[in-house]
């Protein structure tokens, strides 16, 4: 079957576009071939930084002749339904349908719809204008006097269509005044040149002939080989950088690895700022010495040519540039050490945070006196818990961070230790902001611990009291990162803490009126109930027992409440735990409907001198039983005793609802036995609000 190649050239695409418009480039021509009646085998794009490509394998040389019936109004039908009917199946006349007969319905109009197959180039040609004019670049441009918009300066079009056997033909379009055809260029430095193609394989050959590696993550591999070669031969380490690595394979087409080197001197910054510097300003990979661990003052950059002097020329630059950034973040360095953490204090109170929260000072203020407060229920010292939320946020006025604001928190440790905090509080410093992701470790420190989670409380107690809460997917002050950041240190810590207690006393921090604090509690609470569901997704905990343990009052220890989750999934996949449900949710479904008919709840207690059968007594007996026995359980948080304790109901339930006419004609008798369900739910809701587990 043909295979369809295309490749759009033009001048340098940015590094960040490549990746989603190859996607897209190959996402909207496989729908089209699809829309069209055209299904394919398969398709892969590639990008570099001068080129969109394609290949398109196993497309049909053309689609199929299609017959459609299209049922229409009925005849007699008033003139704007026929002109619809007309309209819709591309008749000039009703002369043109023809009449059926529906027994029920009578008679009624239909169209027959024949299209014909249509050779599958002169359809592809056919779309392939609209694609490439609306195609979805987040940013681009136009030039010269054309009104077409592209991401950079397009220059060629290469369409060809046809099987291997043959020679492929060229799918004839027209874009912005360019004609496809069947040429293409080389690297713009090593082999600028034309040459023709014909389909993927040579295509690609070709391009490798002219200096080009099509594959972006070939592009990669050789990048990232070749800097641990040149690395090793100098005896240091490659520091690894996959989103370094991803921006500059977007920016060479024949990757060349060279090392270059800075003074000495400048490893007394901080190995994060030089290679916060380098990578940022000349897209370099910085190099460490394996005995020492620390930076070596060496790097590896990437060319995108072969420079007859082997590179020198291109080293001496890089070095050039790098030794003056370096120079200032020396600076900004040596300035910052110039003054304490606690000069920069006073400077927060000019920064704003938010315009309804108050400055960064004001914020401070309410760390300290949360760390405060957190900091005996993590086993923190308090002093240091609130000198660390003193000086959380001081080294943003820095002017390392000013420079590089990815390093807040981190400099704000290297200042503390030079100034001789104590550890626990330096390393508070930089850890308060943890966990950013789910890939980021959560703080281990108590004193860290305090600050961080003082830290995420007031962001989502503020934010829920201005109500800014995350709508959709749209979550601007990254409420939900916050809400599983405490989840994750509350959990992988072993943490006791009563949530909505620290949510209450986060809140009355804040200078805003609150209206019913209460119900920002509760519906926080909600809110880490979802989050909670997300972080044990992958544990497979389902989300419905998440909700019956979050229905029972009081459940905001996070701790217990996954403990309590572990337990009752272990219960309710159990053969007892299947038939207690089923026999609870038949106790609430005739409780409800009597509930609703008698319009009134049902309340008190079952009177034993109304028992009839065994069957009541056994089991009124049972609830009382297996009631002390669960809430005894809960109380010493034996779980999984608690469920075993329901589990003992399971029998005299389902000897119950075998022997017992619950609504008796006598009405005591009857009350007596709704009453008696009304247990069967008090008793479960010790452990969990059954009601909201599926099943």
């Amino acid at each position: 079957m043909p295979d369809l190649l295309l490749e759009l050239f033009s001048e340098e695409i940015p590094a960040r576009m490549q990746r989603k418009a190859a996607e897209d480039l190959k996402s909207l021509v496989t729908n089209a071939l699809v829309e069209a009646g055209l299904p394919y085998e398969g398709a892969k794009a590639f990008v570099t930084p001068r080129r969109l490509a394609l290949h398109v394998a196993g497309v049909p040389s053309g689609s199929a002749a299609t017959r459609e019936e299209r049922k229409g109004p009925r005849v007699g039908s008033p003139e704007k339904a026929v002109e619809g009917f007309l309209r819709g199946a591309g008749l000039s006349s009703l002369e043109e349908a023809s009449i059926q007969n529906d027994p029920k319905k009578g008679d009624f109009y239909v169209a027959v719809i024949e299209k014909p197959g249509r050779p599958a180039i002169d359809i592809i040609a056919e779309f392939m204008p609209a694609i490439l004019r609306n195609f979805p670049w987040p940013k681009s441009m136009r030039w010269g006097s054309t009104s077409t918009r592209w991401v950079r300066p397009l220059h060629s079009i290469v369409a060809t269509f046809g099987p291997e056997t043959e020679d492929p033909d060229v799918v004839p379009f027209e874009f912005d005044g360019i004609q496809s055809g069947k040429t293409t260029r080389g690297h713009r430095f090593l082999a600028n040149e034309t040459f023709a193609v014909r389909r993927f394989d040579d295509y690609a050959t070709g391009l490798e002939k002219h200096k080009v590696v099509l594959d972006a993550d070939r592009r990669k591999e050789i990048i990232l080989h070749d800097a641990k070669d040149r690395a090793l031969a100098l005896g240091l380490d490659l520091v690894e950088d996959p989103g370094l690595l991803e921006e500059v394979a977007g920016l060479v087409e024949w990757p060349v690895v060279l090392t270059g080197s800075f003074d000495e001197d400048f490893l007394t910054i901080p190995d994060e700022c030089i290679q916060l510097t380098i990578r940022v300003n000349q897209k370099c990979f910085v190099l460490r010495n394996p005995t020492t661990g620390r930076l070596a003052n060496r790097f590896a950059l990437v060319s995108n040519l072969v420079a007859e002097d082997g590179g020198k020329m291109i080293v001496a630059g890089n070095e050039k540039v790098i030794r003056a950034r370096l120079s200032d973040a020396r600076f900004f360095w040596d300035t910052d050490l110039k003054s304490s953490l606690s000069d920069n204090l006073p400077k927060l109170d000019g920064v704003k945070f938010h315009e309804k929260l108050g400055s960064v000072g004001e914020r401070v203020k309410r760390l300290i006196a949360l760390s405060a407060e957190l900091a005996p229920l993590v086993g923190a010292d308090q002093t240091k818990a609130k000198r660390a939320a003193e000086l959380a946020k001081a080294d943003l006025v820095s002017h390392m961070v000013f420079e590089f604001p990815e390093l807040q928190g981190l400099m704000g440790r290297y200042y503390a230790a030079a100034q001789g905090e104590d550890a626990s509080v330096a390393t508070a410093i930089e850890e308060h902001y943890k966990p950013q992701g789910p890939s980021d470790n959560v703080p281990t420190d108590p004193v860290a611990i305090a600050v961080a989670l003082a830290e995420k409380l007031d962001l989502l107690a503020g934010f829920w009291a201005i109500d800014e809460k995350p709508t959709g997917s749209k979550d601007p002050y990254a409420l939900r990162r916050a809400a599983l950041g405490i989840i994750r240190i509350v959990l992988e810590n072993g943490l006791r803490i009563n949530l909505g207690k620290v949510i209450l006393s986060a809140s009355d921090l804040h200078q805003v009126k609150l209206g019913d604090p209460s119900a920002l509690v509760s519906d926080l609470l909600g809110f880490f109930a979802d989050r909670l569901k997300v972080h044990l997704k992958d544990d497979g905990a389902r989300h419905d027992l998440i909700d019956a343990i979050f229905a029972l009052e009081g459940q905001d220890d996070l701790l217990m409440v996954v403990r309590r989750v572990e337990a009752l999934g272990k219960f309710v996949s159990s053969d007892d735990g299947v038939n207690l449900l089923a026999g609870y949710k038949r106790a609430v479904n005739i409780l409800r409907a009597e509930e609703k008919k008698d319009a009134a709840p049902v309340t008190g207690k079952p009177h034993a001198d109304h028992f009839q059968e065994q069957a009541e007594i056994d089991l009124a007996a049972a609830i009382d039983t297996a009631r002390a026995e669960a809430a005894d359980a809960v109380k010493a948080e034996d779980f999984e005793g608690a469920m075993e304790a329901l589990s003992r109901l399971r029998a005299p339930v389902d000897r119950f609802f075998e022997d017992i006419l619950v609504n008796a004609d006598d009405p005591v008798l009857r009350m007596n036995r709704l009453q008696l369900l009304a247990e069967i739910r008090d008793a479960t809701h010790v452990v969990a609000d059954f009601s909201k587990v599926a099943g």
